[in-house]
Order: structure tokens, then sequence, then C-alpha cells
């Protein structure tokens, strides 16, 4: 019976973590197919740094991706690292989700290079970030252990939040906004969720045992005795 309830448990906690970032997947791919289906052009609903015009952008950006496999690596890796986030910060997982996407996409039209800048790669990074130091910075074992499977997969991500040609078609400053983005989000809410277990000692465990010196010391001196 006891078992039944927490298998019952374990479901609807891994039903309500991959319930938000599937929508988001969903919404992600729905948009690109009326782009595509239509022969519109989404561009100019992602950001182009600095102008006024496209400060919109920072809400849109997520959806608007500039080919398939774009859009496939993107939401892969939006569900896999969200659904870890619900998963295993469940108590303020939509709050860094909702900061990371914000801040991320207005961090980038601050810092972002003169061109368009489009895809949910800033948010990914800051997800990534996020779940790899929160980790770290809380000290329990499940979380170390999810820190070491992020990097695992996504470590080579670290890489891309540099410029490697001058006109790198990679949106870079993306990447690194997010990445600035999670880490920040790491050390503000390192005491809130999950929290490494507090070890507290039983009294039992605290038994003294009392000697008897004075027996000891007459066994003692009989022994010396010839």
């Amino acid at each position: 019976m006891v078992d039944e309830e927490n298998n019952s448990v374990e479901k609807r906690q891994f039903i309500n973590a991959v319930f938000i970032p599937a929508i988001g997947g969903l919404l992600m791919t729905l948009s690109f197919l009326l782009e595509k289906g239509m022969d519109w052009d989404f561009h100019t609903a992602g950001i182009f740094p600095r102008r006024i015009q496209s400060i919109c952008g920072i809400f849109t950006l997520i959806f608007v991706h500039a080919s398939w496999s774009h859009l496939a690596n993107n939401v892969i890796a939006f569900f896999l690292l969200a659904s870890s986030l619900y998963f295993f910060y469940r108590q303020i997982a939509t709050k860094v989700l909702l900061i990371s996407y914000l801040s991320s996409g207005l961090m980038l039209w601050i810092i972002g290079r003169e061109s368009w800048h489009v895809g949910a790669s800033g948010l990914i990074y800051a997800i990534a970030f996020f779940l790899f130091f929160s980790g770290i910075i809380r000290k329990h074992i499940p979380l170390i252990a999810l820190s070491f499977v992020v990097a695992f997969i996504y470590g080579s991500m670290v890489w891309h939040i540099f410029p490697w040609t001058i006109h790198d078609p990679v949106s870079w400053e993306g990447h690194l906004s997010g990445g600035i983005t999670g880490l920040a989000l790491s050390v503000y809410y390192r005491k809130k969720g999950p929290q490494k277990p507090i070890v507290e000692w039983d009294d039992s465990d605290n038994e003294t045992i009392d000697y008897n010196f004075e027996e000891d010391k007459d066994e003692s001196n009989a022994s010396n005795q010839i």
C-alpha cells in the first residue's frame, strides 16, 4: 500500500515537472511551423540590441528559430533542462524560469552586437548554469549528481559564451547573458528550495560509560603485589 502511494506521488511529481517544459517546447514548434507553413518571416520578432522598436523581442525571442536543426536542438535541450529544474527545484522553478526568460533577453538587448538575435539559447544557458552551480553551492548529493549530469551532457556549452570569429553567426552574447543570469540566480536562491539535510544525532547515541576507577585501582594494586 505504501509503495503504491509512493509510486503515485512520484508519477504526479514527474507529470508536473514535464508539463510546463512540454508546453514551452510545443509553442516553439508551433510558431516555427506557422512561420514556414505561411511563408512568413519572424526574424523581426527577435532582438536587435539597443533598438527601442525591438525591445518587445525580449518576450518573443525564444519562439523564433533560424532552421529545423536550430529548433530541434533548442526544444530538446529546453525540455530536458527545464524538466530537471521543475523536478528537483519545484519550489522555486517557476521564479527561476521567468527571471531567466526576461533577464537573459534584456541583457542580450543591452550587450549584443547590432544584428538580429533569435532562438531560446539564452534561456537554455540560464537554466543549465543554474542547475550546475546550484548543485555545487548546496552541497547536496542528489543535486551535485545533477550538476555532473548537466556538465557531462552540456559541458561543451561553456565554449560558446565566447566569440570564435569576427562575424560569428552564433549569438554568443545570448549564451553569455544566459550563463550570467543562471549563475546569479544560483547564488541568489541558494537558501531557497531543496537543501542539504541537517544531521541530527539521537541522544541515545551520546550515552557515556561510567567506569569504576576505584575497582580498577584496587585490581591494579592487587596484580602488582607479589
